[in-house]
């Protein structure tokens, strides 16, 4: 989308992210096998109940794919810090280079991302300033996915009329209880971990503070004013407009100068 692809190599968030794109498209392929498309063409559902799944399971792959090869706001070798702003800049005692206040060195990726919230193995990525809002998509489109699918299983047995159509020959079908059984264990694990993960990002965000910097409580000492929800959502989206906040499939443009923070310090 207009940036160079950011990638990781580690063996461990390959793999967590694999097991993510698993579960994914697990229920992408047998849930409509098993419930929207049979239930569908016997007239229980909707043509808009198959889109809905289809739309939220193509945004959720989507935030998860654009978030972990996007540039989370690494910083170059060499910064060229303006003259005005180099109060604002302090020497990283890792990797010896100079960085922008509210920054942090990622042990793992080797090098210091600007405003960086954690390194999440499960994206093969940190989340910074520049790709916290695909995170935050993410988990978003995830609880969506999760939730849908968790009604689907549960109306499969509890509220659709049985299907009349005999499919006993088709593996499907006739594996039909195990799948849904194994689809909604998953959809509760990643439901209720994805839930819990998701408010503690917005907790961030209306409090102006990463997670790095609750742990450390570094942010006790430094007076601010609270600002408004809209602007600092506004400022993680980089738009003002709340409609394109749940859209990944575009390019973001920050609203504020990268390196300049003098409104937190």
């Amino acid at each position: 989308m207009g940036q160079r692809i950011h990638f990781v190599i580690d063996p461990q968030g390959w793999c967590c992210m694999g097991l993510i794109v698993f579960v994914w498209l697990y229920n992408t392929v047998f849930i409509p096998k098993v419930i929207l498309f049979p239930h569908y063409e016997e007239g229980n559902i909707s043509v808009v109940a198959v889109l809905c799944f289809y739309f939220c399971s193509l945004f959720c792959i989507g935030s998860l794919l654009r978030v972990s090869v996007a540039n989370p706001g690494k910083l170059p070798e060499n910064p060229k810090i303006p003259i005005t702003e180099r109060e604002y800049w302090e020497l990283c005692n890792k990797c010896n280079m100079m960085r922008p206040k509210r920054s942090h060195h990622c042990s793992r990726c080797g090098h210091c991302v600007r405003r960086m919230d954690h390194h999440c193995p499960w994206i093969n990525n940190c989340v910074g300033e520049d790709n916290h809002w695909l995170f935050l998509q993410l988990c978003f489109y995830t609880q969506i996915l999760s939730s849908y699918t968790l009604i689907l299983d549960f109306c499969h047995y509890y509220y659709f009329l049985p299907l009349k159509k005999d499919n006993g020959d088709v593996f499907v079908f006739r594996h039909e209880l195990a799948l849904l059984r194994i689809s909604a264990f998953m959809g509760l694990i990643i439901l209720g971990g994805i839930s819990r993960l998701f408010y503690t990002q917005l907790m961030g965000i209306f409090t102006d503070t990463t997670s790095i910097e609750k742990m450390s409580n570094c942010c006790e000492d430094i007076s601010r004013p609270r600002k408004p929800w809209q602007q600092t959502f506004s400022e993680v989206f980089g738009t003002h407009w709340k409609i394109l906040w749940f859209i990944p499939f575009r390019q973001r443009q920050p609203l504020r100068d990268p390196y300049h923070f003098a409104n937190r310090v």
